[in-house]
């Protein structure tokens, strides 16, 4: 009896391997020209595959997520028994994590953090504009951090809360998702407290134009007349790293519904990062809450319009970072 690979071989012509494993699969299926229904296939994974990667990259997000919480869950394990002994016993993780995202952001976007200077002493409510994911603003935790050794708390929207094994990571960062009387006690400490009000809303539903989207929310206006220190903050290009499907009718729809970010992610990309933190906004003892919302967002359009162009444009955010120069203040 021949062999597989000697009945391709014997005769006068002998075949490549390629052609013999395609010869012996139609022989196998009993389908016809085989070579075709083969080449097509090679064809459209060939058109596909980098369809696939921009959707698969946000994971990569995720996974570095859950490296940190189990970064966490090993770290308490191994420092059990110094618990009793020290009050900072998560000083430590935080320090490693810091610098696990810190090396991402400088590695995958070249991240610069510009006007540090901006932000005082004491206690002070920065307001951020809301990327489709919150991966900039964990960057600029993370150099803060490392450069001024000061830490920023986040408020959070609800449904962070729910996620399966996030517990430790919101604990030990420190995320909030409030009440009002939880922000206003963090900055009476003298703490910095951080807050996007166009939560996911804005996240999943801006787009490059970089629309601030906060609707009717006033809330956060009531702690930052109670912090008199508000700063705002913007990251260039976060809109170009991850995008997503927002601009999809019914997926606003049903967002709206089930109040649950369904929306898909895409991108994932390797573009400039620069978080632009503002000059702090004046405060006025007798300001209303509507009076200092408006405020703080023309502060945030204002850093928008000056640190972005718009409509914000994928490649032209990935050739900045071959920029010889760092961007001014």
């Amino acid at each position: 009896m021949i062999g597989g690979n000697e009945s391709c071989t014997a005769g006068p012509i002998p075949m490549s391997y390629l052609t013999c494993l395609t010869h012996i699969l139609g022989e196998w299926t009993g389908v016809e020209h085989i070579e075709d229904y083969l080449s097509y296939a090679v064809y459209l994974l060939w058109v596909l595959f980098p369809l696939a990667v921009v959707f698969l990259l946000p994971g990569v997000l995720v996974i570095l997520f859950y490296s940190s919480i189990l970064f966490l869950h090993i770290y308490k394990r191994k420092n059990e028994l110094k618990e009793a002994y020290s009050n900072d016993f998560w000083d430590g993780a935080k320090q490693m994590l810091a610098t696990l995202w810190d090396g991402h952001g400088r590695i995958w976007h070249g991240y610069e953090l510009h006007g540090t200077k901006n932000i005082p002493e004491g206690p002070g409510l920065i307001v951020f504009y809301h990327g489709a994911t919150p991966a900039d603003y964990v960057y600029f935790t993370a150099r803060l951090l490392i450069r001024n050794k000061r830490y920023c708390h986040v408020v959070a929207d609800h449904f962070v809360f729910r996620l399966p094994g996030f517990k430790i990571l919101l604990d030990v960062l420190g995320v909030m998702h409030g009440p009002k009387e939880v922000c206003v006690s963090a900055l009476k400490k003298g703490q910095l407290l951080a807050i996007a009000p166009g939560g996911v809303r804005e996240a999943l539903f801006s787009d490059e134009m970089y629309t601030i989207i906060w609707g009717d929310r006033k809330g956060f206006a009531q702690v930052a007349i109670d912090a008199k220190v508000v700063i705002p903050m913007f990251t260039q290009n976060v809109r170009e790293g991850v995008r997503t499907l927002g601009g999809i009718k019914i997926l606003r729809t049903l967002y709206e519904r089930i109040r649950l970010p369904i929306v898909p992610l895409y991108g994932g990309f390797p573009v400039k990062l620069r978080t632009f933190i503002g000059e702090p906004i004046p405060y006025e003892p007798n300001i209303t809450a509507e009076e200092l919302t408006e405020k703080t967002k023309a502060a945030l359009e204002a850093l928008i319009e000056k640190h972005q162009k718009i409509p914000g444009n994928i490649f032209r955010a990935l050739m900045e970072r071959f920029q010889t120069h760092k961007k001014e203040d």
